[in-house]
């Protein structure tokens, strides 16, 4: 049986490179796939996992990432310790907002000693990846261990683009290394390295103790002070994520697949990625489902189209139109001669008659006039879409007035 567990999921961040995804959403709720937030990768695992003791920590532009709590993770409310809570900023202990990551559990660290759980778990909402934290709390129990943090191998030339986690042969993390030239290999592994996931599981006196010293040094973050301030105890330890298997992943999805879409470029790429017969990364999983809420309105309804290669979601409205390699998320209507190729269109969008877009990524409710075009010529672009670095254009949310159930 395993122990009680409470986690926190961390959501609050600005996501600064996904601009202008970010301009009104925090980064955990930009939306991803055909139906997703990208938060709701992260309460899939838990809720999956059957950890259902759950605070959502917020902060920056929160608003959209509540309402799609609200509206679509309601979790039985006459079960106890089932919940899935939204927490902002309470400044308990002064005028901030969080700090950092320790400090924005510093800040709740009522709710620990309120909860009374064995074991915190403390993990990211920005990542696409599937993981059955079960498998984690166990090594975590075995190992008799303070800390365990998520590790995934990485080929040691690209190591030194991360925070490096030295260990002992038997996972015990003895250094960690932020970006090194010479990164340590794995022990069992010389061509590859260990690299932080950002996501922790501790023993609640370990975490409530550690933070307090925190609190005294002015210590905000985890991977910079908590967890380096703990090694010398010899309980801190590395699971490695590529051991973690997860029931209903096919043979030809990428192993351990884990993506940070913290940038325009990874965001549009991990799309990519979910598209085709043998994606890298397949959504139709029926036993390690991606959950989000149930949609109210009508089904997809395609009158005639050439097709290839795409996602379209629920109540969108095809006519006569060429899709190629792209998303179509939620209630977008494609009218005639429309061409799509390579592109994301996001909730609520109008394509007129006869546009065509290119590598383009199109926020909710805008609409694309007639005959226009968008990522053929980038300097015309410019004057309406921002341009990313890699080359993929974006243009913001429109301004059109959002329905009941639409959230930014």
């Amino acid at each position: 049986m395993h122990p009680k567990v409470l986690a926190f999921v961390l959501a609050g961040g600005k996501g600064e490179r996904l601009f202008p995804l970010t301009t009104m959403r925090s980064k955990p709720s930009v939306p991803f796939g055909g139906r997703y937030r990208i938060v709701d990768f992260v309460l899939s695992n838990l809720v999956n996992s059957h950890i259902y003791s759950i605070y959502l920590l917020v902060q920056y532009k929160s608003q959209s990432l509540i309402e799609h709590v609200r509206q679509n993770w309601v979790l039985p409310p006459l079960v106890k310790d089932h919940f899935i809570a939204l927490v902002p900023p309470q400044m308990r202990m002064g005028p901030e907002w969080f700090q950092g990551t320790a400090d924005a559990v510093l800040q709740n660290v009522n709710l620990i000693l309120q909860q009374d759980p064995e074991l915190v778990i403390v993990f990211g909402a920005d990542h696409i990846y599937r993981m059955d934290i079960r498998q984690m709390i166990d090594f975590h129990i075995e190992r008799k261990a303070d800390v365990t943090i998520a590790a995934r191998p990485v080929p040691l030339k690209e190591a030194s683009a991360f925070g490096v986690i030295a260990i002992d042969g038997e996972n015990r993390i003895i250094e960690f290394q932020e970006k090194p030239k010479r990164p340590s290999p794995m022990p069992t592994n010389p061509k590859r390295a260990y690299v932080s996931m950002g996501n922790y599981i501790f023993s609640k006196g370990v975490l409530v103790n550690a933070l307090a010293r925190a609190q005294g040094k002015k210590q905000h973050d985890f991977g910079a002070h908590i967890l380096p301030g703990l090694v010398d105890t010899g309980k801190l330890f590395a699971y490695d994520f590529a051991t973690n298997i997860v029931p209903g992943v096919m043979p030809y999805e990428e192993a351990g697949y884990w993506r940070d879409v913290g940038t325009i470029d990874a965001f549009f790429r991990a799309h990519m990625d979910m598209l085709g017969a043998e994606p890298v990364f397949e959504l139709n999983n029926r036993q390690w489902p991606i959950l989000s809420g149930s949609y109210g309105g009508p089904s997809a309804k395609i009158l005639r189209g050439d097709i290839k290669n795409s996602m379209v979601a629920e109540g969108c409205v095809i006519h006569r139109a060429k899709i190629r390699n792209s998303v179509i998320r939620p209630n977008v209507v494609v009218e005639d001669g429309v061409s799509i190729e390579d592109s994301i269109v996001m909730d609520g969008v109008v394509l007129k008659k006869n546009c065509r877009l290119k590598r383009v990524i199109i926020d909710k409710l805008n609409i694309i006039g007639e005959g226009e075009e968008i990522g053929f010529d980038p300097a015309r672009d410019r004057f309406r879409c921002h341009i990313d670095a890699s080359g993929i254009a974006i243009l913001p949310r429109g301004g059109r007035k959002m329905r009941a159930k639409e959230s930014f």
